[in-house]
């Protein structure tokens, strides 16, 4: 079986990073990401699609990234299964990411906006300590974007 994502798009929102009780770091961006057609009125439509970063990935996201910036995801779409406070069941679909590389630096300071660090994998984490899916006290991801907020593209 073939479980492999590769994404290029704009983060829609700053990167949310959080501990999990583990003291495990753990990112979580959502990603815009323009589909390849034009729809019957001629325009682009977009998908916002999550994305979950961990360990060193999530400290690069942190460190580095903002709001508007293009990057590229590689990973695996996962599912995971929560409860409401309401009780009702849910199913939340996210990419799990196995390498990020930052596109736009943008004017980061002290870059001159062209210079960037290495590529960064999750390679040198034995996949046995690699978490599987959230863990039960990272709360679960959001229906989408805020549409109050303009859109970075």
């Amino acid at each position: 079986m073939l479980n492999h994502i590769v994404l290029i798009g704009r983060l829609v929102a700053d990167p949310d990073v959080r501990y999990t009780q583990s003291g495990i770091q753990v990112a979580k961006i959502c990603l815009a990401v323009d589909r390849k057609f034009k729809n019957a009125a001629g325009e682009r439509e977009t998908d916002f699609i999550n994305v979950v970063a961990w360990r060193k990935l999530a400290e690069l996201l942190e460190k580095y990234m903002k709001k508007g910036r293009l990057i590229a995801v590689q990973g695996s779409l996962q599912s995971r299964k929560y409860q409401t406070k309401e009780g009702e069941n849910r199913t939340a679909y996210e990419v799990q990411a196995d390498e990020i590389k930052f596109l736009d630096w943008g004017d980061r300071p002290g870059s001159g906006g062209i210079s960037s660090p290495p590529p960064h994998t999750d390679a040198d984490v034995p996949p046995s300590s690699s978490p599987s899916s959230y863990p039960n006290e990272y709360p679960p991801a959001a229906a989408g974007p805020d549409t109050d907020d303009d859109l970075p593209f």
